[in-house]
């Protein structure tokens, strides 16, 4: 049985375009657009009309960085798949890039299969996955190779975290050198971790034990440095290079300057470190706790060089790094030694809502939005042009947004499946009214009418902004 939907009269917003148009779906994928109350329009006939006068029709969100069920410091992410992808629907994103992990001693097949089997039939929306690379060796270089086949291909290592996901140059190195020849993407987590792991122990050494100095050991000049020499790394094995959660200002001007040079490297930022800071961070009462994530909330002053660099594409994506601790006895466990306190943010049902205040407020525009949000994630990690627009033959992932519609943020009202908010209290313009995935209603007029396993594994091509 055929299914066709129209979404009549709204402004169709894409990384390219605004206009006002129809859109017509047809079996999950949009079939056509044309001009509103064009003869053309007038031809689109369906079993189900969505009107969106007055709001904007724009691509589902895609969110690539999605930590959903991590085990991390002796206890586990709190949103399941089945949560998490609920929660990120009801925020207008419809596809999430999920890491599954190898363990030090393991394959990443063990890694991938234990992922798969996490998400497999609990997920709202769709899905897919970065493997990160936590043993490198013989096997695990051959490995890689072998999940790019299968729709797996961008492989995440850490200069962060010495004992758990460390990587040393040599590995990082091997594993850039493979990537340059099977067209893999190397993500880092660009952190001197060696050296922060000397700053923690002499600052709880000293009796600083508070949420806020888990900000100050891990400097700014040591996201910099690290990604520097992943930089460097990445020029020597002639490989891409995408560095995420880029928090601070120095880490910035290396990127600015590696792509200067015309290095193929890129970056991503997250929404704490746009909207929060190193205040946060020093709330009284171990409330701070709720803040520490790595690369941890800078000071203030840090968020205009991010919001520039993703005006001038020295950033190009936005992503949540969603990795929900909740307060109530996770977060807590780093009482009286702020190293202990799991690291992660809620955040991936806040970020298409968060973006689009910053068009309001001025610091993107709709498109540039639109770019971020959607459209550069799908290209950097091959979903384009399945995911990330609205166009002919892409997959009918769309989102009916009310762009005056006003609400506050809140663990009252959120839908991730953690005890508080980030940005508990803070009043946006702006919000999701329906969402489509493949073309069935998730979100139809602010109720969840989606349900666990329509979420399908989309296997992805290689990275679209390399030759």
């Amino acid at each position: 049985m055929s299914s066709r939907t129209v979404i009549r009269g709204g402004l169709v917003i894409t990384a390219s375009d605004e206009i006002h148009a129809d859109v017509l779906i047809e079996d999950g994928r949009v079939a056509a657009l044309a001009a509103s109350g064009t003869p053309a329009a007038a031809t689109f006939t369906a079993d189900r009309v969505i009107d969106a006068t007055g709001k904007y029709v724009i691509p589902g969100g895609v969110d690539a960085h999605t930590h959903m069920e991590l085990p991390f410091g002796g206890t586990f992410a709190s949103d399941t798949f089945e949560t998490g992808t609920r929660a990120a629907a009801w925020g207008g994103t419809t596809t999430i890039v999920d890491f599954a992990v190898q363990s030090v001693g393991h394959t990443l097949r063990e890694g991938l299969d234990t992922w798969h089997a996490k998400a497999e039939g609990n997920c709202a929306i769709d899905y897919a996955f970065h493997m990160i690379v936590s043993d490198v060796n013989d096997e695990t270089l051959k490995e890689m190779d072998l999940l790019i086949e299968e729709g797996v291909t961008s492989f995440k290592q850490f200069m962060a975290y010495p004992g758990v996901f460390y990587s040393d140059d040599g590995q990082i190195l091997r594993a850039m050198q493979r990537s340059a020849e099977n067209g893999g993407l190397i993500m880092m987590h660009a952190e001197n971790g060696i050296a922060i792991d000397v700053l923690v122990e002499q600052a709880l050494a000293r009796g600083e034990t508070d949420p806020r100095y888990h900000g100050e050991v891990r400097k700014a000049l040591l996201e910099a440095e690290a990604t520097h020499r992943a930089i460097r790394l990445a020029q020597v094995a002639g490989a891409p290079l995408y560095v995420v959660h880029v928090s601070a200002m120095e880490a910035v001007a290396e990127l600015a300057r590696a792509r200067d040079e015309g290095l193929n490297v890129f970056g991503e930022t997250c929404p704490q470190y746009l909207f929060l800071s190193t205040d946060n961070l020093a709330e009284p009462d171990f409330e701070g706790a709720k803040y520490v994530c790595s690369t941890p909330l800078r000071p203030r002053e840090h968020q205009a060089a991010l919001w520039k660099g993703l005006r001038t594409n020295d950033l190009q994506v936005v992503s949540t790094d969603h990795c929900p601790f909740c307060f109530a006895g996770q977060k807590e466990l780093g009482r009286g030694d702020f190293s202990k306190i799991p690291n992660g943010l809620p955040g991936v049902e806040n970020r298409m809502d968060l973006l689009h205040q910053a068009v309001v407020d001025g610091h993107i525009s709709r498109r540039r939005w639109i770019e971020i949000a959607c459209a550069t994630p799908a290209r950097m990690f091959g979903l384009y042009p399945k995911k990330g627009t609205i166009a002919p033959g892409a997959d009918a992932d769309i989102v009916i947004y009310d762009p005056h519609a006003e609400q506050v943020m809140s663990a009252a009202t959120h839908h991730m499946n953690v005890d508080y908010s980030a940005y508990e209290g803070k009043r946006t313009t702006g919000r999701v009214e329906t969402v489509l995935s493949r073309g069935e209603a998730v979100i139809s007029e602010r109720e969840y009418t989606g349900h666990a396993g329509h979420g399908a594994f989309t296997p992805r091509s290689t990275c679209q902004y390399l030759n």
